[in-house]
């Protein structure tokens, strides 16, 4: 055991005692030897690449820039994945025009046909408004600037301006962000459905036979929808329109318009079309119909209605994706100017790092002389 102890003892004296003292006043720099009186860098030091030590600061900079370099390429992503879904509602609403045009010329001839007669018909017909429902379009998700809010303004302003004037309201809500707000309210809500991405004909189809049911049951006297008019891709405006009872001349005499999305050299821009009022139908007079007119133009107005319907959340969510894709874009904008911002920061620091390095060390040569 003493035998054991000893070995210990010596090799722990010879691991102390064999290796160069690591500080010497003979070696001028650290990690450095010298041959012929002449300094010579290490092989060690050769071989490796030149670093530079930085504080803290200047390491949590770093990662700050490339987490805004990484926000930026997602809001970049989600700006023109809008773009995609915009084209793909504009396409929605070219697909609808030729039906919408149609009926508008149908619709155009019978009312001519039939003259004054038109006053029979219920969804013609004006009442003594002592209900209002409110049909209010928002949307499902966020991310897209003002455009939620504006519309819930709207509304709530409409709600009092109708409530003020001893008008009972009800309202019938699309879109989450408006379900949430105004549930969260009590308000009273008669029947809410989602928005979503891509409106259709069988969405549309729901809404406008809840609002036609609400109607001829005589459980409202008016129905107004309110929606956002899509402008451009940098405005759009909460507007608000009655949709039932329908006004003959509205249908007749109204026209339509057309936005299209173009590119040209990366940046977006829309074109704005004005279509002409479908030409009303000719009827002979000698035309003998197998329905009584006024039937026909019964069967059509709801027909009308779920185009609106349908026309009307088309916009709402291409205005929806226009606020998001200036949403994101501004997002990016912001990103790229912080993200130089944080460069020059770095840089300053980084440079102060090795101004702080060179001083030390000429300090300490300085001291050796």
């Amino acid at each position: 055991m003493r035998f054991f102890c000893l070995a210990a003892l010596l090799a722990s004296a010879c691991a102390f005692t064999s290796q160069p003292a690591a500080f010497t006043t003979q070696s001028p720099l650290v990690g450095e030897r010298a041959v012929n009186n002449v300094v010579a860098p290490s092989t060690s030091h050769r071989n490796r690449l030149a670093t530079i030590v930085m504080d803290g600061k200047a390491n949590a900079i770093r990662d700050r820039i490339t987490s805004v370099k990484n926000t930026k390429k997602i809001t970049m992503a989600m700006k023109l994945v809008a773009a995609a879904k915009v084209r793909r509602a504009q396409d929605a609403v070219l697909a609808t025009r030729p039906f919408s045009e149609t009926l508008q010329s149908v619709f155009g001839g019978l009312i001519q046909r039939l003259g004054g007669d038109t006053i029979d018909l219920p969804l013609l017909t004006q009442r003594e408004v002592k209900k209002v429902t409110l049909t209010v379009v928002t949307g499902d998700r966020g991310l897209c600037g003002g455009y939620n809010s504006y519309m819930i303004k709207k509304a709530e302003a409409r709600y009092k301006e109708l409530t003020s004037q001893g008008i009972e309201v009800d309202m019938v809500v699309i879109g989450q962000k408006g379900i949430a707000y105004f549930k969260r309210r009590n308000y009273p809500i008669r029947k809410t459905f989602e928005c979503g991405q891509n409106p259709s004909a069988k969405q549309a189809l729901a809404i406008s036979e809840e609002l036609l049911n609400t109607f001829l049951s005589g459980e409202t006297d008016a129905i107004e929808l309110l929606y956002t008019k899509f402008v451009s891709l940098i405005a759009s405006t909460p507007s608000v329109r009655t949709l039932v009872p329908f006004s003959a001349s509205d249908i007749t005499q109204k026209g339509d318009e057309v936005f299209q999305l173009t590119s040209d050299s990366g940046d977006f821009s829309v074109e704005r079309t004005e279509l002409e009022v479908a030409e009303p139908q000719e009827f002979p007079n000698d035309m003998i119909f197998e329905q009584d007119p006024i039937q026909i133009v019964n069967s059509i107005l709801p027909l009308y209605l779920n185009g609106q319907v349908l026309r009307t959340l088309q916009e709402s969510v291409a205005s929806e994706l226009a606020a998001r894709m200036q949403s994101m874009q501004s997002a990016s904008d912001n990103a790229g100017d912080l993200a130089n911002k944080l460069s020059l920061e770095y840089n300053r620091a980084r440079q102060a790092a090795v101004t702080q390095e060179i001083l030390e060390i000429v300090a300490g040569a300085s001291a050796l002389n």
